[in-house]
């Protein structure tokens, strides 16, 4: 018999074959007893067959979030089982909660060329909004809706704009000079002294 896991009356018949001495069959066999295998694993970090989370669907969560709002990246995200921390970071361009601070180039690059389709394609649609209002359609007709639209394209522009970052140029770490301008006085306020000659 091959050596590995046998039951119990296999144990029992192969034991009286080696051992010379058959006992009786009124020994009662011992039921086996399945006792369940628990891994322990580390409270932090991943679970036993967790997977990272695919270049491209952090790219597409990123955009959706940024594009469409949080709110539908995190519908995405919950279709694929990742977690609202997980999507907060890909906003930002980070593959990570733990890589936050240190966006992924190729996240942010995909997330600012999304920014820029939608902000030319908001750009298009502000111009043909302020083209449609005309001096005719402002004597005669309501433009409120008109101006709307316009106002509703430059919100979205604005929000869709990457943040800015400071540079040197910019006067984030140039030297700043503070020149102040001294106060007049009149004559009136200096003593006079009368001379002599």
């Amino acid at each position: 018999m091959a050596i590995g896991l046998v039951t119990d009356d296999d144990f029992t018949r192969e034991l009286e074959h080696h051992s010379g001495s058959h006992k009786s069959a009124s020994v009662p066999s011992v039921p086996s007893v399945q006792i369940p295998v628990i891994d322990i694993l580390p409270t932090k970090g991943r679970n036993q067959g967790d997977v990272n989370v695919p270049e491209g669907l952090r790219k597409i969560i990123g955009e959706d979030s940024v594009i469409n709002g949080r709110q539908s990246a995190l519908g995405i995200a919950k279709e694929f089982g990742i977690s609202s921390a997980s999507v907060s970071a890909y906003a930002k361009g980070a593959t990570s909660t733990a890589s936050y601070n240190t966006p992924s180039k190729e996240i942010i690059s995909h997330i600012n060329m999304s920014r820029r389709r939608a902000i030319k394609k908001s750009g298009r649609v502000l111009n043909a909004a302020l083209a449609a209002i005309t001096q005719e359609k402002l004597d005669y007709t309501d433009a409120k809706d008109l101006s709307s639209i316009a106002k509703d394209m430059a919100t979205v522009i604005k929000n869709l704009e990457p943040p800015v970052q400071p540079t040197e140029q910019s006067g984030a770490n140039a030297p700043q000079f503070v020149i102040y301008a001294p106060t007049f006085r009149d004559e009136r306020s200096f003593d006079s002294i009368v001379v002599k000659e």
